[in-house]
């Protein structure tokens, strides 16, 4: 098993996307009442306010 997090797509209000972020703040987001799932799979959550930061850059590695 490898020791990296699984990581949980994130949508604003308005379907835009965000930075993604871990399952545990996912799980609190949605528990709160902040977020509800937009899909399964990938499994993506969609904020319910409206966020005035962008997403930050990611960067893909494959081996």
């Amino acid at each position: 098993m490898s020791n990296q997090p699984n990581y949980v797509f994130v949508l604003d209000t308005n379907r835009k996307p965000l930075t993604p972020c871990k399952s545990s703040l996912a799980r609190k987001l949605l528990n709160a009442g902040k977020a509800k799932v937009f899909m399964l799979y990938p499994f993506t959550i969609i904020l319910n306010k409206e966020v005035a930061d962008g997403p930050k850059p990611l960067t893909l590695k494959i081996d």
